[in-house]
């Protein structure tokens, strides 16, 4: 659940930022601050209309339905579109001049060079949706598919189970901390390169 929500969020993130930052069209900058105004919409306010929208589309009880409400977020798209204006622009007139249209400019050349930048916004995004409880505790109410509805299985009205409770929450930091470790080099590339200019 937590990966297919960060890479949701990665490409949305990627998509959106590329089109704010690379393509001048009408409103772009109305539309922009519409979008960054939707950040500051709380959960619970959008919480019920999702919860009957998944409830009629029948994805209730299922990772689909606490994957689906999450796959753009605001964040991923204001980060992404700030490290792509100051992408140089001579690389994406170059590639336009080579005769790339703007999707082989953005796989080839743009997504390469922010690489540093994908990595630290994986991390952020996969640490945020691994965390979530409230949301898949909402919409699987009668399923333990997702971890931290399974540790609360350890605790009951007679008593709390701490040692196997313990131990689930410290594996449950392990993808985490795996993430971290896989993505440590370019997470400090790109600490490095964003004092470079």
């Amino acid at each position: 659940m937590a990966l297919a929500i960060a890479l949701g969020q990665l490409l949305t993130g990627l998509l959106a930022g590329y089109a704010f930052a690379a393509w001048d069209f009408r409103g772009k900058q109305v539309l922009y601050l519409v979008f960054v105004a939707t950040w500051l919409v709380p959960f619970q306010v959008t919480m019920l209309p999702n919860y009957v929208l998944l409830s009629q589309l029948g994805v209730l009880n299922t990772v689909a339905g606490v994957v689906l409400p999450s796959l753009c977020s605001a964040l991923g798209v204001i980060l992404l579109r700030q490290h792509m204006q100051g992408f140089p622009t001579e690389l994406l007139e170059a590639a336009r001049l080579d005769g790339r249209g703007s999707w082989a400019t953005l796989w080839t050349v743009v997504v390469p060079n922010l690489r540093p930048a994908l990595a630290a916004l994986g991390i952020l995004l996969f640490v945020n949706a691994w965390n979530e409880y409230f949301w898949p505790a909402l919409v699987m109410q009668r399923s333990n598919a997702v971890l931290q509805l399974g540790v609360r299985s350890f605790m009951g009205t007679e008593g709390n189970d701490w040692g196997p409770l313990m131990a689930t929450a410290g594996m449950a930091c392990l993808p985490v901390l795996l993430l971290y470790l896989v993505l440590q080099r370019q997470i400090v590339s790109g600490f490095v390169r964003s004092g470079l200019k």
